[in-house]
């Protein structure tokens, strides 16, 4: 079995893509458009075959909340420390906000957490 893809709703779908683009390397398709439906999307390629969906859709606002059940992070693998440190200090410095780390966590993991224009939060890791 393999994940083929994930998606998630934003708020400003060129920003987002922007985002990934820019500090993830992430390959974007041509944007999707259902004007009956008032929905488009993109869908991002990593590097290595992984997707991520970004959606938007009019309604589709509700305000998000720390502790909700669902979906708590998605983790990107940089492949080192230096690497995890570098991206960190890279996206502080553009003005994203670092929720913890570069750290150790309990379970042996190195890692930071920042959080994406919108505010949903990247696990940078090994």
């Amino acid at each position: 079995m393999k994940i083929e893809h994930v998606a998630i709703w934003v708020n400003d779908i060129e920003r987002m893509k922007t985002f990934y683009e820019t500090f993830f390397n992430a390959k974007a398709n041509g944007k999707y458009h259902n004007q009956d439906k008032e929905f488009e999307s993109y869908f991002l390629t990593f590097e290595e075959g992984a997707r991520v969906e970004i959606m938007r859709k009019t309604g589709v606002n509700k305000p998000q909340q720390e502790d909700r059940i669902g979906w708590a992070h998605m983790a990107v693998s940089l492949g080192s420390m230096e690497s995890v440190n570098h991206m960190t200090a890279r996206l502080q410095a553009a003005g994203y906000r670092l929720v913890n780390g570069p750290r150790v966590t309990g379970d042996g993991y190195y890692e930071s957490v920042i959080e994406d224009p919108e505010g949903n939060l990247l696990e940078l890791t090994v």
